[in-house]
């Protein structure tokens, strides 16, 4: 769970360093920005000037022309004329705002207009700037690069906040695994069945969806691990186990709302329980909290062993109770089943997603290092290592090895100790 995480967070971090024109992130000379005027002689104009600075330029003469181009390959700035034919710029600008993938590209209209209510109606409808015509080049050179400062600015600050984001998962993460191996498990099942609704539905920031579900499960760490499975599975706990594990999303989302960028997750994940989320004015958190809802009754089902179609069938026999987009999306999907085999190795040979099959213990016995059912990260199998170096622990460690993994482990060097499995080289 924790390498997922961690490629989630980088994935989202990736996301906003990269500029549209540049998704790689890497450094280029120049920016792509995108002019649009129906006037030839004012694009050959811009296209010479803004070319002699080293920027890149798509010149279209029609606002539809530009929605297509953008929603392809999103510019850094856009010029916008607003007397065009067809749809003038105050239309355009207005469905760039509306788009959430275009929405933050800076705006400068460009216009013969002089009256005031038409530079207040081209700030009303988002423009950062309004350069009059004719056009004085300096002046549009100073507008252009300066525009172009402050969107890679906020590009700078945006990154910032995700580097933030990214060393919060971690560490939350981190502390799922330690407190509750069977949490992890259940998170990780909620993960891939939330991911395939996301995609199937073809939403736009998948990654706040899959954060939710792989985090909708926090607030379960203050409950007892016997008081959760009961009540998670729903057929044996008490009165008192479903008070506790009903209140568990109100926890996540007083540990993630103050996470920048994760509001939206952390409201997701409160309203995981609650059948009417459709009533927040937030689409975007309804619809992950139905998400959520709907894997987690699909995981219960599955745990007491109704094959994951049944399920889905049995849910869309309810009318209304679970969106019909999000069931169907899961149409000829099946959980991924995992093939672990079991291997007795030395602390050395241990690698991340293996599973403890047993507690690891001190070499004296006196104290559990790691409970056994956990998964194995990087920061735990360290700690495994660094309680070896002082006080030694008792090897071989027997682990559950997911096949996928056990390809990682042929050519390492085995220390030799009594009983270990010997890895092939």
């Amino acid at each position: 769970m924790i390498d997922e995480l961690r490629r989630l967070a980088e994935g989202v971090a990736g996301a906003s360093t990269a500029s549209p024109s540049n998704p790689a992130g890497g450094s280029q000379p120049g920016s792509n920005i995108m002019v649009v005027d129906d006037q030839p002689a004012n694009l050959k104009l811009l296209e010479d000037l803004l070319t002699s600075l080293g920027h890149s330029i798509r010149s279209f003469p029609r606002g539809r022309l530009a929605l297509d181009a953008a929603a392809r390959h999103p510019p850094e700035l856009i010029l916008l004329d607003i007397n065009m034919p067809e749809m003038n710029g105050f239309e355009v600008c207005d469905r760039l705002k509306a788009d959430e993938h275009l929405a933050a590209i800076p705006v400068l209209f460009l216009s013969a207009l002089h009256e005031e209510r038409d530079k207040v109606q081209a700030f009303r409808s988002g423009a950062v700037d309004y350069v009059t015509k004719p056009f004085n080049l300096e002046e549009v050179r100073a507008r252009v690069e300066t525009h172009l400062a402050l969107y890679r600015a906020r590009q700078i600050e945006r990154d910032i906040l995700e580097k933030t984001l990214h060393g919060a998962v971690e560490a939350l993460s981190d502390f799922v695994h330690l407190a509750s191996p069977v949490l992890a498990e259940r998170s990780v099942a909620l993960r891939s069945t939330v991911v395939h609704m996301a995609a199937g539905m073809h939403l736009a920031d998948q990654w706040q969806y899959e954060l939710a579900a792989m985090l909708c499960l926090i607030g379960c760490i203050t409950l007892p691990a016997e008081a959760f499975e009961n009540a998670y599975v729903g057929d044996k706990a008490s009165a008192e186990e479903m008070q506790m594990y009903q209140a568990h999303p109100e926890i996540g989302f007083q540990l993630l709302s103050r996470i920048p960028r994760l509001e939206r997750v952390a409201g997701m994940i409160r309203l995981q329980q609650v059948e009417a989320a459709g009533a927040v004015g937030d689409e975007t958190v309804a619809r992950g909290a139905s998400m959520l809802r709907a894997a987690q009754e699909l995981d219960r089902r599955s745990m007491r062993g109704v094959p994951f179609q049944t399920a889905c069938d049995q849910l869309r026999a309810a009318p209304g109770k679970y969106p019909a987009a999000i069931l169907q999306a899961l149409k000829n999907y099946s959980p991924p089943r995992v093939q672990f085999g079991v291997k007795r190795l030395t602390a050395q040979q241990l690698l991340p997603a293996m599973v403890l099959e047993d507690d690891v213990l001190t070499q004296d016995g006196g104290l559990t290092v790691i409970s056994k059912g956990v998964t194995l990260t990087e920061p735990l199998i360290e700690r495994v290592r660094n309680f070896g170096r002082t006080r030694g622990v008792r090897e071989p460690i027997q682990v559950r090895v997911p096949q996928s993994s056990w390809s990682m482990l042929q050519g390492l060097a085995a220390r030799p100790v009594a009983g270990a499995d010997q890895i092939p080289g």
